[in-house]
């Protein structure tokens, strides 16, 4: 510190004006210093929490949107329903489909990738049992799979929180040790 500021900031520890700081006095300014840090971090957690909101809300858009265009490319068609010989050739030549299906999260979407497994998994899914996949039965199979993936990133995030939680135990627990050392090795003559 510059002097004049020593100066100052020693003025403004001593509360009572006595010439010293005493251990009363440093541990009310560590107090208050560790107090303020606390809540600088507590903005920083609300400002996270608004940010893993703000993450969900474009993962869920990017998932939907990434959904309906994968519906489009298989329905080579366009008739507005997915045939069993349209999903075979698109799982067997289209890679942006091999890639969704495969990353979407729900297990009868996925299994369609599976030759041994595409007749269950697509009885599972045609719940009209009309052949057919229809955008209705599409979006429910994608729904699961969205609430799956958006649980994921749920847990991921607590999970950030969490480690950002013990930082700030650890680091108040840091910072009030610090400081009693700091006051120790000034207060030489132990008064």
């Amino acid at each position: 510190l510059v002097p004049a500021r020593l100066e100052a900031a020693l003025e403004a520890l001593d509360t009572d004006r006595s010439g010293e700081i005493d251990a009363m006095e440093w541990e009310a300014a560590i107090e208050t210093a560790l107090k303020a840090k606390l809540e600088q971090r507590r903005v920083e957690r609300e400002q996270a929490q608004s940010a893993n909101r703000a993450e969900i809300e474009a993962f869920t858009a990017e998932f939907l949107n990434a959904a309906r265009e994968c519906f489009l490319m298989i329905d080579k068609d366009n008739s507005g329903t997915l045939t069993k010989t349209e999903i075979v050739h698109s799982v067997s030549s289209d890679k942006s489909v091999k890639d969704f299906l495969q990353n979407c999260g729900e297990p009868n979407l996925q299994f369609l990738l599976v030759p041994a497994r595409l007749e269950a998994s697509l009885d599972a899914l045609d719940t009209s049992k009309d052949g057919e996949l229809d955008m209705d039965e599409w979006e429910e199979a994608i729904k699961r799979g969205l609430a799956k993936r958006v649980s994921q990133l749920q847990d991921e995030q607590e999970r950030r929180a969490k480690a950002a939680a013990a930082e700030n135990a650890a680091f108040s627990a840091e910072f009030l040790g610090a400081a009693r050392r700091v006051f120790a090795m000034i207060d030489v003559d132990n008064s």
